[in-house]
């Protein structure tokens, strides 16, 4: 080998300089540089492909405006073009679209000039004047073979010159719910998950079909409403704009921008609205695709989505669409149901898979708007999440309920429904430590083989004693017991650890700090296979409170039944006094031409002894005092306030004055002699020898005559009711009773109801007085049989009857 020339051959260079980069930054070099610019390169081929497939079909709509206007031949046409467009110092194709629009005139050639102002920054960048853009979209809308084609081209020839990134053109269905028809600048997958939105779910689409005149949203996050891309601009502003023709809405033009959109000037609105009509003239011929034309093509492996949910630790359901033959969502199939599925009824698994979600859980539609969230994340794709939410299943017809933390995903067409039930030890284990602060309860195990005792701190709290300290043993417990329960304590000791039996005992616990507790404890004893004692468990209870509420209890009920005992003595007493002077029945007045009766009818409960009072009798002038009378209240004092005036009126009658002076005189007793009590009176002498009666009243219900078949109240003479001033008059009147007549003197205890008025209680015993035929004894019966009165308060009744 020749070292020497070896040496001397040249070195291979090293590359210092990086190589050069395709898109997304990958080398030109590598394979997947080349791939990435031949499609680029591709890409640009197709699109300058499709703009001078769209000038020339401009271009050939200019050469038949000619045609049509100068009346010359295509060939002749295309000459005069082409002079035309020398003469203008223009392309062809611009001079094209001057002639559309002079000669259409339309609302896309008033947009034009707007158009031109707002694209002029970005019509510097392009090959393409603005006016051109936008007859070329127009032209591919109209060419275009379905609506997704017409949004690509609307997004490029003449919304990204204003900065939009993304278009979606929905078309409203009958029932209110909105198809993708198409879409330009959103990932397939994303279009995919938006191809359907079920009617009622608010979407920045559903939003602009219901206010009309369009949407304009400065950020899609200020206003909340979800909506195709919106994981992909979250900032972005929205515009979306009703597509409609010759007064009819066929679905909605929706816009994205990536960054927030300021407000825009009246020319852009009109310009967007121009192009939302172009789109209702495609979405007039649309049909949505239906049945298993609507699912998304990407669907994944549902398998896979059962190992997902299999996979999990909490319970989980795989819910998949059910349809109606029109597509229509109406439920969720239940179509896996994981392992670790748990009902909140307790049913087992094969209950619930294969169901559909509403026949399983049919209080999901109320509760919560559950099955309402879960058909919004199937429309939308977003998923849900809620903590502490209720699952309520219904068995037999008996809601029952657990709190869960709730997640609801959507995987192509399937959804994963998992929920969290709360940790029902932990949660028990807290009620029970809030059950026994509240409840003053303390427990403990003992060990009686090791000697190992436990406490809880509720129990440490009890005894007075820090928890640091050590526990007190049961056998030591007569120790912390006032000496007056050792007898007590040692007959539970003996129960729980000789016999071995359940035990409980009551004892004052008295504790280091020199406070005394009133407890009580309860204890089991925990026994092995063989029957040996092993442990004993239980708890103390503090029942201070509970043992001084007794004493206060038991002192309270001496005292109640001693008034209670006083007070019925009163009452026995009252009664007594009352029936004495007032008995239910008097013998009968023997008086030439006048049948005299009363009936008096006591109270319905003897505790409500009241002051109702009457008097039949024949005075020394061969007159008859007839009068009833009520003193206010009930009772012992009302009672004898009855018997005071009573017995006045029959000494003040003898006096041989008129029943208005009989009165005053009465009042005058009321006022002054019987602690001013307060009553009501009506007080008549009727004269046998002229059939007269003059009467008088006091605050009284007058009497009532009944003539025939007819009965109506005395006309009211003036008379205030006894006791209420010193001194009183009142007013006589005087009546000519006929053969056959009957009068009637009452207490109100006939008529008063809680419900009714006095006048309507009058009409209905006129009507009942009326109607009673045979003797006055009967008389008076049928009305205390018939009364409708409710206050349960006596009642007295004179009646006189003229032979």
């Amino acid at each position: 080998m020749n070292t020497r020339e070896h040496h001397d051959e040249p070195r291979p260079r090293v590359r210092l300089d990086p190589p050069p980069t395709g898109p997304a930054g990958v080398s030109a070099d590598s394979p997947v540089g080349r791939l990435a610019a031949t499609v680029e390169r591709l890409s640009r081929e197709v699109r300058a492909a499709q703009a001078e497939a769209e000038g020339r079909a401009l271009i050939e709509l200019a050469k038949g405006i000619l045609v049509e206007r100068l009346g010359c031949g295509p060939a002749q046409a295309a000459r005069q073009l082409t002079e035309l467009t020398e003469q203008a110092g223009t392309t062809q194709l611009e001079f094209a679209v001057e002639v559309i629009n002079q000669a259409a005139r339309d609302r896309m050639s008033e947009v034009t000039d707007a158009f031109l102002a707002a694209t002029r920054a970005a019509e510097q960048a392009g090959p393409e004047p603005a006016a051109v853009r936008l007859r070329a979209a127009e032209s591919g809308a109209l060419a275009a073979d379905d609506t997704q084609a017409v949004a690509e081209s609307l997004l490029e020839q003449a919304l990204r010159p204003l900065g939009a990134v993304a278009v979606a053109i929905w078309a409203a269905g009958a029932d209110g719910s909105l198809n993708l028809a198409g879409s330009a600048g959103f990932s397939p997958a994303e279009a995919a998950r938006w191809y359907y939105v079920p009617p009622d779910v608010a979407t920045v689409a559903r939003c602009a079909l219901a206010e009309r005149d369009g949407l304009w949203i400065g950020s899609a996050a200020e206003r909340g409403l979800p909506s195709v891309g919106r994981h992909h601009y979250p900032d972005g502003g929205r515009a979306a704009v009703p597509a409609g023709t010759g007064g009819r809405v066929y679905g909605v033009l929706e816009i994205v921008w990536p960054a927030p959109l300021p407000e825009q000037p009246p020319q852009i609105v009109r310009q967007v609205e121009a192009l939302a009509e172009l789109c209702a003239h495609t979405l007039e011929t649309y049909t949505p695709p239906s049945g298993p034309a609507r699912q998304p093509q990407e669907l994944p492996d549902a398998a896979e989505l059962m190992d997902l949910a299999d996979g999990l630790y909490d319970p989980a359901l795989v819910l998949v669409p059910h349809l109606d033959p029109s597509g229509n969502l109406l439920d969720f199939r239940i179509q896996h149901v994981n392992s670790r599925f748990l009902d909140p009824a307790g049913r087992p698994r094969a209950m619930v898979s294969g169901a559909l979600l509403l026949e399983a859980y049919p209080m999901a539609a109320g509760e919560s708007e559950l099955f309402q969230r879960i058909e919004r994340v199937y429309a939308t794709g977003e998923p849900f999440r809620a903590r502490r939410m209720h699952l309520t299943a219904l068995v037999d017809q008996v809601p029952l309920s657990a709190v869960a933390d709730i997640s609801v995903t959507r995987h192509g067409a399937g959804l994963l429904f998992i929920w969290r039930i709360e940790d029902e030890t932990a949660r028990l284990a807290s009620l029970l430590q809030h059950a026994q602060r509240l409840g003053r309860i303390g427990g403990f195990e003992e060990n009686l083989l090791t000697g190992e005792i436990t406490w809880n701190e509720q129990l440490f709290d009890l005894y007075g004693r820090p928890e640091s300290s050590t526990p007190v043993p049961l056998e030591e417990l007569p120790a912390h017991a006032h000496p007056d329960d050792a007898v007590t304590i040692g007959r539970f000791l003996r129960t729980l650890l000789h016999h071995r039996r359940p035990a409980s005992a009551a004892f004052r616990l008295q504790r280091p700090d020199g406070v005394t507790r009133h407890i009580r404890v309860v204890a089991e004893p925990v026994l092995d296979t063989d029957g040996r004692l092993l442990t004993t468990r239980g708890a103390y209870q503090d029942i201070s409170a509970q043992h001084w509420t007794e004493v206060a209890l038991a002192a309270t009920r001496d005292q109640l039944a001693h008034t209670e005992q006083h007070a019925s003595e009163r009452d026995r007493l009252a009664l007594q006094l009352q029936r004495a002077i007032m008995p239910p029945a008097q013998a009968p007045l023997q008086v030439p031409d006048l049948d005299v009766a009363v009936r008096y009818r006591p109270a319905e409960a003897e505790q409500l002894v009241g002051g109702d009072w009457y008097d039949a009798v024949v005075l020394p002038s061969g007159l008859v005092l007839l009068c009833v009378g009520d003193v206010a209240g009930h009772g012992i004092e009302a009672a004898t306030s009855m018997v005071v005036l009573r017995n006045a009126l029959r000494g003040l009658a003898i006096t041989g004055a008129g029943p208005g002076q009989l009165l005053s005189w009465l009042n005058i007793v009321a006022h002054h002699l019987t602690g001013a009590v307060t009553a009501t009176a009506v007080c008549g002498l009727y004269d046998p020898a002229s059939c007269t009666l003059r009467w008088a009243r006091a605050g009284h219900l007058p009497p009532v005559l009944v003539r025939g078949s007819e009965a109506a109240p005395l006309p009211l003479v003036r008379g205030l009711l006894l006791g209420a001033v010193p001194e009183a008059s009142y007013e006589e009147a005087e009546v000519k009773l006929a053969a056959g007549d009957n009068l009637l003197m009452y207490t109100d205890g006939l008529i008063e109801r809680r419900d009714l008025s006095v006048e309507e209680s009058l009409t209905h015993l006129l009507s009942t007085a009326a109607t009673v035929p045979g003797t006055l004894d009967q008389r008076l019966d049928r009305l205390l049989t018939y009364s409708r009165s409710d206050t349960d308060d006596d009642t007295c009744i004179v009646g006189i009857r003229v032979g």
